[in-house]
C-alpha cells in the first residue's frame, strides 16, 4: 500500500515537473514571438514614415515610375532652358524664342487656362497646352469615360468608370508634372454649378485668375453658361464646336463689348425657336472622328499659343470643312440689339474706350510707326536674276491679270457663292438683240421645224 502511493506520487511529482517545464517554454516562445512581432511593427512603422516622407517630392528619374509601375516619369523642372540635349523636354518649343517667333516663351508658365468640356475637343487640347508647359489647367466635366468614347484621342479602355476630369488629370500630370491641374467634376447648367463655376475661377477679391476660359462643350445651354460668366467677369474666351456629322467645325475669339457675345448671334435652331434637347432620340448619336477633332483642337490651341505670348495673328472666327478643305475667316461684329444687356453695356464702354482721346492718338502713333517700317527700301548687294517686285493693284497691261470682285459685294477671305455669280463685265450680245427677242425667235424657227414636219 506504501509502495503504492509512494509509486503514484513520484508520477505526481514528475508530471508537475514537466508541466512547469512546459509553462516555462511556452512563455519562453511567447516572450519571443511577441519581440518578432514588436520588431516587425517598428520596420512598418520606419517604412511607412519614410514613404509619407517621400510623398510630395519628386522621385530620381531613373527610380522614378508611374502608377502602371512602367518607368518614364520625370522631376519637376523649376525653370525653362534652351539647351539642346535629349533629355531636356522643352529645348524644341524654347527654339521658338531662339528663332525670333515668341520673345519671350517662358511666359507660358505664368498663364492658366480653364477648359470646359473635356470630350474629343478638350482633352486634346488639354494635352497639347500640358505638353507645352502651360503653366495652370483648370478642366471641368461632369461625364464619366466611356468605352464609346475610344474613337477618339486621349482617354485610355482602363480608364472607362473614371470620371473625364479625374482620368486627364492622371494622364496629364505623367506628360508634364511641372503642370498645376486642377479638376473640377459639375455641371456647369445648373443654378448650382453656375455659381460653383463662378467661384472656382475668380480669385480671392472676385476677379477672374484665369488668363483664357477654352468652351469645348457640346450644346447650347453650356455655352451660354460660359457665355454669361465670362461677360460677368469681363474674361476673353474661346469658343469651338464640331459638326453632328463630324466632317466640319470651327473655333471663335469672344472678347466682351469688343467682338460678338454667343448670344448675339445665336445658332440657327436656336434663332428659329427649335429645342435643341428635342432633336435628340433614343438609339441615334452625333457622328465623331477624331480627325477632325483633332484639328480644331489643334486650330484652337494654335490661337490660343498666339493670344498668350503675342505673337503671330489671332484669328477671330475660323471654321473647317473637310469635305473641300475649305477654311473660311472673318470677324463678327457685336450685335446692337443683343438680347444679352449686360452685352451692350459692354459695348458701349468699349465703343467709349476706343474713340477716347488717348485711343484714338494711339492708334495714330501705331500706323504712322508702321508707315514708316513699309516705307523703309529693301537693298539687295546683287540682283542677277533680274527679280522685280509688282504690286498687286497692277493693271493686266502691266502682265498682272486684273481682278474684278462680284457685283453682288465682297466676301470675306476664304468665303465663296454657292451658285454662279454673274460676270459684271461679260460682253453683250453682238448683234444687238435682247435676249428675251432671241428667245422668242428660237421658239418661232422651232414651230416652223414642227409645222413642215406634220405636213409631209
Amino acid at each position: 500500500m506504501h509502495n503504492s502511493e509512494r509509486s503514484s506520487r513520484g508520477v505526481l511529482d514528475e508530471l508537475s515537473k514537466l508541466q512547469a517545464s512546459l509553462d516555462l517554454l511556452q512563455t519562453e516562445s511567447l516572450k519571443t514571438n511577441a519581440e518578432q512581432l514588436h520588431q516587425q511593427l517598428e520596420d512598418l512603422n520606419k517604412r511607412m514614415e519614410e514613404i509619407a516622407q517621400d510623398h510630395g517630392r519628386p522621385r530620381p528619374a531613373a527610380q522614378a515610375s508611374d502608377a502602371s509601375g512602367q518607368k518614364g516619369a520625370r522631376a519637376r523642372i523649376t525653370e525653362m532652358s534652351a539647351e539642346v540635349v535629349d533629355s531636356n523636354p522643352y529645348s524644341r518649343l524654347m527654339a521658338l524664342q531662339r528663332m525670333g517667333i515668341v520673345h519671350n516663351y517662358q511666359r507660358i508658365r505664368e498663364k492658366t487656362v480653364a477648359i470646359v468640356g473635356v470630350g474629343g475637343v478638350g482633352s486634346v487640347a488639354a494635352e497639347m497646352l500640358t505638353r507645352c508647359g502651360i503653366g495652370r489647367l483648370l478642366l471641368y466635366d461632369y461625364d464619366k469615360v466611356e468605352l464609346a468614347n475610344m474613337n477618339r484621342l486621349f482617354f485610355r479602355p482602363d480608364q472607362a468608370g473614371m470620371t473625364k476630369t479625374d482620368a486627364a488629370a492622371q494622364t496629364l500630370q505623367d506628360i508634364n508634372p511641372d503642370v498645376a491641374i486642377e479638376s473640377f467634376t459639375m455641371n456647369i447648367t445648373t443654378l448650382k454649378g453656375f455659381d460653383e463655376f463662378k467661384a472656382s475661377v475668380c480669385d480671392n477679391r472676385g476677379d477672374s485668375r484665369v488668363d483664357l476660359v477654352l468652351s469645348c462643350v457640346d450644346n447650347y445651354e453650356a455655352r451660354m453658361t460660359i457665355n454669361q460668366v465670362c461677360l460677368e467677369l469681363q474674361q476673353n474666351w474661346m469658343e469651338s464646336g464640331v459638326s453632328e456629322d463630324a466632317v466640319s467645325g470651327h473655333i471663335q475669339v469672344i472678347i466682351p463689348g469688343e467682338t460678338a457675345c454667343f448670344a448675339c448671334v445665336p445658332p440657327l435652331v436656336v434663332a428659329s425657336g427649335i429645342d435643341e434637347r428635342t432633336l435628340k432620340r433614343e438609339g441615334v448619336c452625333a457622328a465623331s472622328l477624331p480627325t477632325t477633332m483633332g484639328i480644331i483642337a489643334g486650330l484652337l490651341v494654335q490661337n490660343s499659343l498666339k493670344y498668350l505670348l503675342d505673337f503671330g495673328q489671332v484669328t477671330r472666327y475660323l471654321g473647317y470643312s473637310s469635305l473641300k478643305d475649305f477654311f473660311p475667316s472673318m470677324e463678327i461684329k457685336p450685335n446692337p440689339g443683343c438680347p444679352n444687356p449686360l452685352c451692350g453695356k459692354l459695348q458701349a464702354a468699349y465703343e467709349a474706350q476706343y474713340n477716347s482721346e488717348a485711343a484714338v492718338s494711339a492708334r495714330a502713333a501705331s500706323a504712322a510707326a508702321a508707315a514708316e517700317v513699309a516705307e523703309e527700301e529693301v537693298v539687295h548687294d546683287d540682283n542677277s536674276w533680274g527679280i522685280s517686285v509688282v504690286p498687286e493693284e497692277a493693271s493686266a497691261g502691266q502682265g498682272v491679270p486684273a481682278q474684278s470682285a462680284p457685283s453682288m459685294g465682297a466676301l470675306a477671305e476664304g468665303l465663296e457663292y454657292s451658285m454662279p455669280v454673274a460676270d459684271p463685265h461679260a460682253p453683250e450680245l453682238s448683234n444687238g438683240h435682247s435676249e428675251e427677242q432671241e428667245s422668242q425667235e428660237n421658239i418661232e424657227d422651232l414651230m416652223s421645224q414642227l409645222n413642215a414636219l406634220s405636213t409631209k
